[in-house]
């Protein structure tokens, strides 16, 4: 079949599409920055990439007419506060209108469960969008998901974090509310599952796993498998908002996510039915086995996605394209160059830096910068990077965005999300002379930017040659 997927760069997108190919099926990606899909190359001359913003006015035919079956995994909550229900209504019919030029027979939707009356506007932007859907000139099939765990997903991450950096835990009431988790793999086995079945046509199904658990004793059975204890203690003072900083602060979500998520944490999301699972002969796998299958991937170093490298997960969402010229003119710099011997082993060095393993001279001031920096609402440190030795554009790399990471080109250019008075660029290069370049970039924005500049000047003089001197040492 011809299989169209849009959202082909988000975490889910970036699962399915390997299952897929594996599976024989001939498929097309959309997605807005075609530079952002963070694939092999291997991978990428299977597939075909079109570059598609879903938010803007359907003017001509894109996609191809013979698509079969496309995959709606298009989310905006991240993105936005107040207006991503009317961004994500707007990305659908815009989707519908895309399909209706196309011979597609099925659209399969994964959307969220909406059993609850009182829906968070999260969840009823997800419902909204599966009625929108159902107008289109296709046969829809909706599955409906709670929580998924695995390996990069912004909800098991947040737990991991909050686990992990807070042994004792003072919380709000939501953290009472009822949920049923369920593992990635098996949200890939149901989308994978309904492909071209025509007993799943025009039908919504819930999805899920097989335990009922409260996000107190999710945090729990999380601390258990990884072999430590956590208590919590629910105070009901924790306005919503106070919550999302909480969660903001702890976690390496963003603030955007981090109240969205709060405002749905209130809604009990628990299945109704297991109609799909009996369908398709799926065995759901329960919490501990997720958390399990989560840390044997990380452990191997085969993290897959990871919702951090998302550009909602940071300072821009534009393309990065607008950024990988660095600028020359009205800019201040920091140089730093040094003849090397060992090309191959600074070239590992340079894909290895930050998260575990830092930025070679000293880390405790990277640190206070990424606290400050999550104090005055920026991404801070804790985003870290997905794979330890593997980058590519459109990464996030602590409080970094990798715009160019060209290892046969010995070139890595990083783009600063952190709080600034301006943009900076962070560029690593070595020359045909073995000589490695390091520069430091930043334009400032006006009298404020230049001060910023000027008065970490000594500190730039001890991190940056520290920096450069530790890298070169292969």
């Amino acid at each position: 079949m011809k299989i169209l997927i849009t959202g082909a760069n988000g975490y889910i997108g970036m699962r399915l599409l390997p299952m897929l190919l594996e599976m024989g099926h001939e498929i097309v990606c959309t997605v807005r920055d075609a530079e952002r899909l963070s694939i092999e190359k291997e991978t990428r001359a299977k597939i075909q990439v079109l570059e598609i913003d879903f938010l803007e006015e359907v003017e001509q035919q894109k996609i191809p007419a013979d698509i079969d079956v496309a995959y709606f995994l298009i989310h905006s909550m991240s993105s936005s506060i107040k207006d991503f229900d009317e961004m994500e209504a707007m990305t659908a019919r815009n989707f519908n209108k895309h399909m209706s030029y196309t011979d597609v027979k099925q659209v399969v939707y994964l959307s969220g469960i909406v059993n609850d009356e009182n829906l968070s506007k999260h969840l009823w932007s997800r419902k909204n969008v599966e009625e929108i859907l159902y107008e289109g000139p296709f046969n829809l099939t909706v599955l409906r998901a709670g929580i998924i765990v695995g390996s990069g997903s912004s909800s098991f991450e947040i737990i991991r974090d909050l686990c992990e950096k807070l042994p004792f835990m003072i919380t709000p009431k939501w953290v009472l509310t009822k949920t049923q988790p369920i593992a990635i793999r098996d949200v890939i086995s149901f989308l994978t599952g309904v492909l071209g079945n025509d007993k799943t046509y025009d039908q919504s199904f819930d999805i899920a796993g097989p335990d009922v658990l409260t996000y107190k004793e999710m945090i729990y059975k999380y601390a258990a498998a990884r072999g430590f204890k956590n208590w919590i203690i629910t105070v009901p003072i924790m306005t919503p908002k106070l919550s999302s900083y909480w969660l903001y602060f702890v976690t390496s979500t963003s603030y955007k996510l981090a109240l969205n998520l709060v405002d749905s944490m209130k809604i009990e999301v628990i299945a109704k039915d297991s109609r799909l699972q009996k369908l398709l002969g799926i065995k759901t796998h329960n919490y501990s086995e997720a958390i399990d299958m989560a840390f044997k991937k990380i452990e191997q170093n085969l993290v897959i996605s990871s919702w951090k490298d998302s550009m909602v997960s940071g300072r821009f969402q534009q393309g990065l394209e607008k950024y990988i010229q660095v600028p020359k003119f009205g800019v201040l710099k920091d140089e730093q160059k040094l003849q090397i011997t060992n090309v191959d082993a600074v070239l590992n060095n340079i894909w290895s830096i930050g998260g575990k393993k830092g930025w070679y001279y000293g880390n405790w001031l990277w640190k206070t910068r990424g606290f400050l920096d999550k104090l005055f609402g920026g991404v801070g440190l804790r985003r870290g990077r997905t794979h330890p030795d593997k980058l590519s554009p459109g990464d996030a790399l602590d409080f970094w965005r990798v715009l160019l990471a060209d290892k046969k080109g010995k070139r890595l250019l990083l783009f600063a999300e952190m709080k600034l008075p301006g943009e900076a660029w962070l560029e690593f290069k070595i020359d045909d002379n073995n000589v490695l370049h390091q520069t430091a970039t930043f334009r400032p924005r006006g009298l404020r930017g230049r001060l910023y500049w000027y008065s970490i000047i000594p500190l730039h003089y001890f991190i940056f040659g520290g920096m450069i001197r530790n890298i070169a040492k292969g």
